[in-house]
């Protein structure tokens, strides 16, 4: 079901918040539809959560997108930078790379091999405060943060649904985590 409104998402047995586009613009348009307490409300319920790109990111404090005036969810500390290009790499960086997956432990990468490669399409990451929420990291240009994962709260800077096979298996055991919600 796609929730839109605040009383959906607190009746979700789990929730996906993905996310293209602008920090503020997915911000912005959360809190005009009362869905920023709504998210914030349903991640302290302790049912599973999954943020994808945009989605990730909202989960910060703060953005430097474009000199970003909203604030975020404030579920995590930390703040979303820019990539500084290195290397003549090209920002955003569009295409596939790998994961290291720094905790093999978290339930979405189960059969997922480390090293696997995923699809990102961002000019802009997470930097947590507390790295020990990073499930997984990325090297382009620099070493990030390339998904999360603390309690209940799952999230990727990647996009699952373009990642072909690994995508698909790490969506499959996330929709097994709110299966059993």
């Amino acid at each position: 079901m796609l929730a839109k409104t605040p009383a959906e998402v607190a009746g979700a047995r789990a929730v996906v918040l993905p996310g293209v586009g602008a920090f503020d613009d997915c911000l912005n348009a959360m809190g005009r539809q009362g869905l920023v307490e709504a998210c914030q409300s349903f991640i302290r319920s302790g049912r599973p959560f999954l943020g994808i790109c945009v989605g990730y990111q909202a989960l910060f404090e703060r953005s430097d997108e474009f000199n970003s005036k909203a604030r975020g969810l404030g579920v995590f500390r930390g703040s979303v930078v820019r990539f500084q290009p290195t290397d003549g790499l090209k920002v955003p960086q569009i295409g596939w790379n790998q994961i290291q997956i720094t905790r093999p432990d978290c339930p979405i990468y189960r059969g997922i091999s480390d090293g696997s490669h995923v699809y990102f399409v961002h000019s802009f990451f997470p930097r947590p405060t507390d790295p020990a929420i990073g499930a997984t990291e990325t090297t382009y240009g620099e070493r990030f943060v390339s998904s999360i994962w603390s309690g209940n709260v799952y999230a990727t800077q990647f996009h699952p649904e373009k990642s072909q096979a690994v995508g698909l298996r790490l969506l499959e055991n996330f929709v097994g985590l709110a299966a059993r919600a």
